[in-house]
């Protein structure tokens, strides 16, 4: 009976173990759909729960700088200069799209839309639906006559930064009045928190048009926009033209990269990674082990549930190139691998 009660007591002091293994995270609203399944499935084969906090790059990038996290994410990747200044490691989770999303009675998906038409209406210069740059793009389409109404990010933003960065390549105007950045000053429109807030404002209100990850459109039944490429072509932000977008834009070691406008017939032109930020030396060794073995799991069993949710898992060149950089995680001095 004592030998009974002996291995209880260390079955509870495992399960406990177990249950005290904790990492936080904050970051990018961007991946949040794909980080709360992720994370669910890991702990349940692992034990290691994740509490992820989807409080926009921003300040994912400004908790990782200031220690209060264990791990911070962004869609706007940080220069290598800047991660070495912070002491901290880059490598990117998963890619997507952004998809141009939006509210007009009686048109579905499918609206097209030019580089520069997108450019305008955020300039604030194209101001109703049935102007002649959007109906001569749609000559099939029956477009109503109504005001149009710009939603954008109101916090720090790895999407908006993607966005603007595109901006910013096809509209020489947007970059000497706006230019890039995870927050710019806006011309026109209404800000929302998060991607979450964004698609709210869009589903609610009629007119509107902004951005977001295509899940958010997909979860929130909104209709997204073919956009024009740069090879011409109207395409949609949908897995296999995301990949043609990458595969036009080869990676560093540092993973400080924006593909956007990419060449290429099929390449959706607002595309991008998101990453994960992680300190290179590592004050808890079983918190430092448990993030290892996060990043493995994700890149050997996330695939599948990465495309479930309309994201594009990483070339495997890409995976390869990010785990020799967690190679540079080290505790006291020595490497944890």
């Amino acid at each position: 009976m004592k030998r009974i009660l002996i291995l209880v007591l260390i079955l509870l002091l495992v399960t406990n173990v177990k249950a005290a293994m904790l990492l936080n995270g904050a970051g990018a609203t961007f991946p949040y759909p794909l980080y709360a399944r992720w994370f669910y499935d890991f702990e349940k084969i692992s034990g290691i729960k994740v509490n992820y906090q989807p409080i926009g790059s921003g300040a994912g990038i400004q908790q990782i700088q200031a220690g209060t996290v264990d791990f911070g994410a962004s869609d706007s990747p940080l220069p290598g200069k800047d991660q070495q200044a912070s002491n901290l490691i880059m490598i990117p989770s998963v890619a997507g799209g952004i998809a141009i999303v939006y509210n007009i009675p009686g048109v579905g998906k499918g609206l097209k839309l030019s580089r520069e038409v997108i450019a305008d209406i955020f300039l604030g210069k194209i101001k109703t639906w049935d102007d002649p740059k959007i109906t001569s793009l749609n000559p099939n389409m029956k477009i109503p006559k109504i005001n149009i109404t710009v939603v954008r990010r109101s916090d720090g933003s790895g999407t908006t930064d993607i966005f603007t960065h595109f901006l910013s390549l096809v509209s020489p105007e947007w970059k000497e009045k706006v230019g890039a950045g995870t927050s710019v000053n806006w011309i026109t429109g209404i800000g929302g928190r998060g991607n979450m807030g964004v698609a709210g404002y869009i589903k609610n209100i009629v007119g509107t048009i902004g951005y977001l990850e295509l899940t958010y459109a997909v979860q929130n039944n909104l209709p997204y926009a073919m956009v024009k490429n740069k090879a011409g072509n109207f395409v949609y932000p949908e897995i296999p033209n995301i990949e043609a977008a990458l595969e036009n834009f080869p990676v560093q070691k540092d993973f400080y990269v924006y593909p956007i406008d990419a060449k290429g017939k099929d390449s959706y032109p607002i595309s991008g990674y998101t990453f994960l930020l992680i300190r290179k030396n590592q004050g808890n060794l079983e918190k430092a082990k448990a993030l290892i073995s996060l990043v493995n799991w994700i890149y050997k069993e996330g695939d599948k549930t990465a495309k479930d949710l309309y994201y594009v898992p990483l070339p495997q060149k890409v995976k390869s190139m990010a785990l020799e950089r967690l190679k540079e995680l080290n505790y006291q001095g020595k490497p944890i691998h």
